[in-house]
């Protein structure tokens, strides 16, 4: 999304006729989801995507005539065979695009705002109204910014909001997904998580690569220098080196951290997990077989780590997915970051009762 606002600037910049188009309801089955967003030139060129296929040429289509006009608009689109028939995308579902052309400077200070929030990286809220009875709005197409304090901070349309905007609003905090409420749709930006990564081996390099596709900030921590090295973790914002006794007391973990512990050895990993296991992070997972996670269990309820602590880990870790080779152990890790950060509610079959559930209280020393 920033690199679409950016480049929706450039082409306001450069005086190039732009509509920017952005998916705000879906229902039933649809290639892609709220938040989606493309923009439209009047070459017939486009940046970003709605999903491909005939409805997307649709929206082009129709937006090409909006280009004349100074009023924005919100489509519906059914997804049956008038969609679908000749590329086989018969999805069954419905769409509702907004379609907003940009002229100018003043059309560019919304997404101007939008933009600085996204840099900001604090997590934002766009609500939309959809339904200008249900929400009490002057016009369908209003549309307001919501910063992490739950403040408006940029309209575009009616600068009076709807009574129920705020009412509607779920904190940002709490990581919702797009959704309507009282005939306004709210589509969600959220903070980057961050991924941190204690073991740089195989199985460190092979997650680190493939949660950076799927948009984890990555930190990778080991202490051998050959292994945490802008060479094998190219993507990493942060390379940390050193003994785990002095790197991972200084480690920057919050409610939107994600930690994985995929030492070279039981040591490491036990002497990893102690650092961690009482921190804020929203995820903690240790690689490893149900015997080396319950002596490690063991051995750190007898150091004094609460019992509550140790429940909140997953290990081991990762889903099941009958993995052998590493990238199939990557894969499964992967899989359970996003579901974890993604899911109000990891499904049920993939949820696990803790190992530590399995061990007695150990007796005082």
């Amino acid at each position: 999304m920033r690199e679409l606002l950016l480049e929706l600037e450039q082409a306001v910049q450069n005086k190039k006729p732009v509509c920017y188009t952005c998916l705000v309801e879906t229902r039933g089955s649809t290639p892609q989801k709220p938040g989606a967003a493309m923009l439209i030139f009047s070459d017939g060129s486009q940046a970003g995507t709605l999903g491909g296929g005939c409805v997307e040429a649709e929206v082009k289509r129709r937006a090409l005539r909006v280009l004349d006009t100074d009023a924005p608009e919100i489509m519906t689109f059914q997804l049956d065979n008038d969609y679908g028939w000749d590329d086989g995308l018969i999805c069954g579902g419905r769409m509702k695009v907004l379609v907003d052309p940009v002229r100018n400077e003043d059309d560019l200070q919304y997404f101007r705002t939008m933009l600085e929030l996204l840099e900001g990286d604090q997590g934002c809220t766009e609500a939309v109204v959809l339904n200008p009875e249900s929400a009490e709005g002057i016009a369908e197409t209003d549309r307001y910014l919501i910063d992490a304090n739950n403040e408006i901070v940029a309209s575009r349309g009616n600068p009076q909001p709807p009574a129920q905007l705020l009412a509607g609003l779920k904190p940002i905090q709490n990581r919702p997904r797009p959704y309507v409420n009282a005939g306004i749709a709210y589509l969600t930006f959220h903070q980057t998580c961050q991924l941190i990564v204690i073991g740089c081996g195989h199985v460190g390099q092979k997650v680190a690569e493939l949660a950076s596709d799927v948009d984890f900030e990555i930190i990778a921590v080991d202490d051998r220098q050959e292994y945490c090295n802008a060479e094998r973790f190219p993507t990493a914002k942060q390379l940390i080196v050193g003994t785990f006794d002095t790197t991972l007391a200084d480690l920057p973990i919050n409610r939107d951290t994600f930690i994985i512990i995929v030492t070279r050895g039981h040591n490491h990993d036990e002497e990893a997990l102690g650092y961690v296991a009482q921190s804020p992070a929203r995820y903690i997972g240790m690689i490893g077989s149900r015997r080396k996670v319950k002596l490690i269990f063991e051995d750190l309820l007898r150091m004094g780590t609460p019992r509550e602590a140790l429940a909140r880990v997953h290990a081991p870790l990762g889903f099941d997915i009958g993995s052998q080779t590493v990238p199939e152990i990557a894969l499964s890790i992967v899989a359970e970051l996003v579901a974890w950060r993604n899911l109000d509610e990891v499904p049920a079959a993939y949820q696990r009762t803790s190992l530590v559930e399995e061990l007695k209280t150990p007796d005082p020393a």
